[in-house]
């Protein structure tokens, strides 16, 4: 069995968002082909972790899940 490379990447999502609406972002991005695992810290509400494999999708691709919701975002720490 091959080994995955797995990736993380942190959009920041500029609205001040309620937990209900966090959580349908999360929702969207979980249910993408090659995301690991989608999360936010408590305390940093407006950064959204994203954790997927490369081969399957990409930061952008991930990007446009968030913006398609109606917020504006952008990746950081690239």
């Amino acid at each position: 069995m091959k080994d995955i490379d797995l990736v993380d990447v942190t959009i920041h999502i500029d609205e001040n968002l309620e937990e209900s609406q966090r959580q349908g972002l999360v929702e969207t991005v979980r249910q993408r082909e090659g995301v690991v695992s989608v999360g936010y810290h408590d305390d940093k509400p407006h950064l959204m972790m994203v954790e997927y494999n490369p081969e399957q999708v990409n930061s952008q691709q991930l990007l446009g899940l968030v913006k398609g919701q109606g917020v504006h975002a952008e990746l950081i720490g690239l």
